[in-house]
């Protein structure tokens, strides 16, 4: 019987986290290495049709942890439930999204468990038998493989949104294993409210599938314009590197990089940023990454899939031209 990789997604109101089908690619691509089974879980209530959709991905099985106390995301009910289940299929490796939530629950759900969990990792290597996750250190200026200590079970670790691609998660076809779980009355010391909703101009970039971003080469503030156009135009969001922020051109929930947003859309469009490291390692899990710099020898245009050498006044307004003939003749 292979070791089993069991992977734990996340969901809320019903929907399932895109970083989710991003750690699945991850699970099945170690699985490759290591001759190891993927499995994995879902938590909440009312949890059917989410099992399904994730019952159509390459693995050995899913479970839909149900519960009615488990309707509203708390830590508290996440770590019993968890800590029971865990304890029960001993897997030898978990993997979560490491999403808000994940960071909320998994150091005490490791405590309770006596493990350790590797956080925040953008990826693995196989080498000798041995398992290393790399995590970036000093804001990505450096990156270290680090491996656990013990042979396991119940290693645990967190992928970095936008480390593997979730379009490359497998499809396949997975039983699904509904287990019904139970809290006893005062284990969930918190009483949840309402969902929170963040303000009107707060943004999930990790969610864009387009991101038009600007950097330094905008020169002012009211030639943002430039960039929401070509953004709406594509059905995309506009987003800033660090110094944009900064001036308070754009809000900081907007801002790509180490102290920012990570982000993997299909397109990435950089204008006037020349791509400094605290800025790549935001954005650079995009799927095509377009930059238009004049600087020839920005370091952009070392990870850009198209690369145009030009002040971005003189290509940006005729690339919008284009665009708005093709989608008139469409």
């Amino acid at each position: 019987m292979p070791e089993t990789i069991l992977v734990l997604v996340e969901q809320q109101q019903s929907k399932l986290n895109r970083v989710s089908l991003e750690t699945i690619a991850a699970a099945q691509s170690i699985a490759k290495d290591t001759g190891w089974q993927v499995e994995i879980a879902v938590m909440g209530s009312g949890i059917a049709a989410i099992a399904e959709e994730l019952a159509s991905r390459k693995a050995a099985k899913v479970y839909a942890i149900e519960s009615p106390q488990l309707v509203a995301y708390t830590s508290d009910a996440f770590v019993y439930v968890l800590k029971e289940f865990l304890s029960s299929k001993q897997p030898k490796l978990v993997l979560m999204p490491h999403t808000y939530q994940v960071r909320d629950f998994a150091p005490r759900l490791a405590l309770a468990l006596g493990k350790t969990v590797i956080p925040d990792a953008i990826g693995y290597k196989y080498e000798n038998g041995k398992l290393l996750f790399t995590r970036q250190m000093f804001q990505g200026k450096f990156a270290a493989d680090v491996s656990f200590s013990d042979n396991g079970p119940l290693w645990m670790a967190t992928f970095q949104n936008a480390a593997f691609r979730g379009d490359l998660a497998e499809a396949g076809t997975a039983p699904v294993e509904t287990i019904h779980a139970t809290v006893p009355d005062g284990a969930i010391r918190v009483q949840p409210h309402e969902i929170f909703k963040e303000a009107k101009q707060a943004v999930d970039l990790s969610q864009s599938e387009v991101i038009v971003a600007v950097g330094r080469g905008i020169k002012e503030q009211k030639n943002l314009a430039l960039a929401e156009e070509l953004a709406t135009l594509l059905g995309g969001d506009i987003a800033a590197s660090r110094p944009i922020c900064d001036a308070g051109w754009l809000p900081l929930d907007r801002q790509i990089g180490s102290s920012g947003q990570t982000i993997a859309p299909k397109l990435y469009i950089a204008l006037g940023i020349s791509g400094a490291i605290q800025h790549i390692v935001g954005m650079k899990g995009s799927r095509t990454i377009v930059a238009i710099n004049k600087d020839a020898e920005a370091p952009i245009f070392e990870i850009a899939d198209i690369g145009v050498v030009g002040n971005l006044f003189d290509v940006v307004p005729p690339l919008i031209e284009e665009i708005k003939k093709a989608k008139a003749g469409a």
